[in-house]
């Protein structure tokens, strides 16, 4: 079964990558993030006509900028996004300037959960959450293509199920 493992003694690199379209998804983020700059830089030029040069300046810092968060970025994040489900532990690594790594163990698991959004659900991905007794908060497993999700969601409640733990 794709992103499930046998138990493992040491913590190594979690062994699976989110789904190859949340690039697309991170792209696309990354595209509409730049839109309100463009707009504003537009109305300025338009409105302005007195400060071209400064104008075609932020014009090319703006451009050089969206073009690296739009074109490196999502790559770079798919990169590091590692997830990995274990019979004793949701181990997962996200981030592409910060990274952080968590591992959950299963006798801490309180919940599970599926998230869509809009670009999800049109990109057919879903993230999971795994809500434990942890005040560092939930573990996600992020753009997940959805019948892995729902995979992850049973295994996960299965494996939950037989640690008959309190989850504190």
């Amino acid at each position: 079964m794709a992103g499930m493992s046998q138990p493992r003694t040491i913590m190594a690199d979690p062994a699976w990558r989110p789904s190859p379209k949340a690039k697309l998804l991170w792209t696309i983020r990354a595209a509409l993030v730049w839109v309100v700059p463009f707009v504003a830089q537009l109305v300025w030029a338009v409105f302005d006509s007195g400060d071209r040069g400064i104008q075609l300046a932020v014009f090319v810092v703006t451009l050089v900028l969206a073009g690296l968060h739009i074109g490196v970025v999502p790559w770079w994040r798919y990169a590091v996004h590692r997830w990995e489900v274990t019979e004793e532990a949701v181990y997962t690594r996200v981030g592409w300037l910060t990274q952080e790594s968590r591992v959950a163990p299963i006798s801490r698991v309180q919940t599970v959960d599926t998230e869509r959004g809009p670009l999800e659900r049109l990109l057919g991905l879903a993230t999971v959450t795994v809500t434990t007794a942890s005040s560092a908060g939930a573990v996600q497993i992020s753009e997940l293509d959805l019948p892995m999700a729902e995979e992850t969601v049973t295994r996960l409640t299965r494996i939950a199920a037989q640690h008959r733990g309190d989850a504190t």
